[in-house]
C-alpha cells in the first residue's frame, strides 16, 4: 500500500457485468477530497456493457453519463448531475498508448479495474499491453504500485485461476467482483456502494459511512 492516501487514481472498465459497481465507486471517488486526479478507461467492450446495464448513448461525456445514469432514481441522478466532473476524473482513450498513465515518470498512485473481464486479466497477468488499460497496469506492477483487479466471471476455469495466481505473484491484488450480504443492502445502488467502499479502504480511502461489522 502507499505510504499516503492514494491522491491520484487510475480506474478503468472491462467487458465484464458490473456497471453498477464501477458507477458507485466514480461517484465515491468524486466525492472523495484526498483524491484529487482520477484517469478513467474504458475498453471498447466495457462501453458495450456500459451501454447494456446503465443506458450510455456513445462516447461523449461518458464519465457524466454514468454519474447521472438514466437507470438511477430522479433524485440521485439530480445530485449527481451536481457534481464538477471535469474537475477531477479525466477521460483517456484506450487506444492511446502514449497517454500519461502508460509512463511510470508519471505520478499515479494506485489503480482499480472495475469489473475487470478475464480476458483483461489475462493480458495483465502475461504482460501483453497492446491497450493503454493494460499498459498502465504492467506499470504499476513495474513501479510496484498497488493495483486492484476486480474480476468478475463465473464458473472459473483452469486459465482463469492460473491467471489470477500469475497476476497476484506480480504484485496485484485479486478483488473479485463478490458483495457481501450480512449488513442487509436494501438496494442494488447500497450493494455496489459497500463494494465501492471495500476497495477505497484497501488502498488506504476508508469512508465514514462504509458499513463496519461491530460483533
Amino acid at each position: 500500500m502507499p505510504n499516503h492516501p492514494p491522491q491520484n487514481l487510475t480506474i478503468a472498465t472491462t467487458g465484464a457485468s458490473g456497471s453498477v459497481f464501477l458507477r458507485q465507486l466514480l461517484l465515491s471517488v468524486e466525492r472523495e477530497a484526498r483524491v484529487r486526479t482520477v484517469n478513467f478507461i474504458a475498453s471498447d467492450s466495457g462501453l458495450r456493457v456500459l451501454a447494456e446495464e446503465l443506458g450510455i448513448k456513445g462516447r461523449s461525456n461518458l464519465v457524466r453519463q454514468i454519474l447521472a445514469s438514466e437507470k438511477m432514481k430522479p433524485s440521485a441522478r439530480a445530485a449527481s448531475s451536481k457534481i464538477t466532473v471535469v474537475s477531477k476524473i479525466k477521460e483517456q482513450s484506450n487506444a492511446d498508448i502514449a497517454a500519461n498513465v502508460a509512463s511510470g515518470s508519471y505520478p499515479a498512485d494506485a489503480m482499480i479495474v472495475i469489473p475487470c473481464s478475464v480476458g483483461t486479466l489475462a493480458r495483465i497477468a502475461n504482460g501483453t499491453a497492446s491497450h493503454l488499460i493494460e499498459r498502465a497496469a504492467d506499470v504499476c506492477l513495474k513501479e510496484k504500485r498497488p493495483l486492484v483487479l476486480c474480476v468478475r466471471e463465473t464458473p472459473l476455469n483452469k486459465i482463469h485461476i492460473r491467471n489470477m495466481f500469475r497476476a497476484a505473484d506480480a504484485g496485484a491484488t485479486i478483488f473479485p467482483l463478490i458483495p457481501a450480504f450480512y449488513y442487509r443492502p436494501a438496494t442494488l445502488e447500497v450493494m455496489a456502494r459497500e463494494f465501492a467502499y471495500r476497495v477505497l479502504a484497501h488502498l488506504g480511502l476508508p469512508q465514514p459511512n462504509a458499513f463496519r461489522w461491530k460483533g
